[in-house]
């Protein structure tokens, strides 16, 4: 297939990188000048869209992700498809539905799980919303680039699936560096606090998985220094976007609200940059 790849960020260079590999032919275009193994990097969108197969973007906000559908929607031919992997607001997903369809694109909204880790190897989870034919079309290239993708309904619904799932992730960290805080506190050694919590009711992916404390359970970030992963600023822009729906949708997600007030102080006080996890560095080093 000839694909189209627009965004080529930390996570849209290894998704590309994948899809070549696997033998598509692919076309990447980016604002900051990278390469991408084998992958055909050229100057415009225009020249990343122009008869492609199908065409992913990758991008960092809604209002990016809409001005170029603005722009490819004038340049890709009828009946192609294309994937938006960016994580964005509803509102905005749907409003870029409703420009491709009207100009006879088939249309994915598809925000990933994973990280960097994930798009590197290839094991992404994929929040699909669109239609049947649209999914059916693009799942051969989710399954090179992931592990699994839910095709969870509608226009939108996959950005609806990855806020939620997110604003879990951001709550669950949250209280197990509070957890880990309060282990220390007390004088209770971490290893300890992780062979229980994780082969008990507070077993969790973020205890489980991805351990905040260096040192304990499987290799995360916090064995790298903290080095995302996930970056805390990311995780405060999925919370915030969250909070934008729940009040836009009259949603009740007071715990929602606390977390993404507490990563918003956290990512003003120096954890820019930084996995989502250092906020467990955050509270070891306060007295409050």
């Amino acid at each position: 297939m000839k694909i189209g790849f627009i965004g080529l960020g930390h996570m849209g260079a290894p998704m590309a990188k994948n899809l070549a590999a696997a033998g598509h032919g692919v076309k990447g275009f980016d604002t900051v000048k990278v390469t991408v193994e084998g992958v055909e990097t050229v100057a415009t969108m225009a020249d990343a869209v122009a008869g492609m197969e199908a065409i992913v973007t990758m991008l960092p906000n809604g209002d990016i992700v809409r001005r170029v559908h603005e722009t490819l929607i004038d340049v890709a031919e009828p009946g192609r498809l294309v994937i938006d992997c960016s994580t964005i607001d509803v509102e905005s997903a749907r409003a870029v539905h409703a420009l491709a369809e009207g100009n006879g694109l088939l249309s994915l909204d598809a925000p990933v799980s994973g990280g960097t880790g994930g798009a590197e190897a290839g094991t992404l989870t994929f929040m699909v919303g669109g239609s049947d034919a649209a999914f059916a079309k693009g799942r051969p290239l989710f399954e090179i680039m992931g592990q699994k993708a839910v095709h969870c309904g509608e226009a939108g619904a996959g950005q609806a699936a990855k806020i939620c799932n997110n604003m879990i992730l951001g709550i669950s960290m949250i209280g197990v560096c509070e957890a880990f805080h309060l282990a220390d506190r007390l004088g209770l050694d971490r290893q300890a606090m992780f062979d229980v919590a994780s082969t008990s009711s507070g077993s969790c992916w973020s205890l489980n998985t991805y351990c905040p404390a260096p040192g304990i359970g499987p290799e995360s970030p916090a064995d790298r220094g903290y080095k995302p992963g996930f970056a805390a600023e990311l995780m405060l822009k999925d919370l915030q976007l969250s909070q934008e729906a729940a009040e836009a949708n009259g949603a009740v997600t007071k715990i929602g609200r606390q977390a993404s007030d507490i990563y918003a102080r956290f990512v003003e006080a120096g954890g820019r940059g930084q996995d989502f996890s250092a906020i467990l560095e955050a509270l070891s080093g306060s007295k409050g």
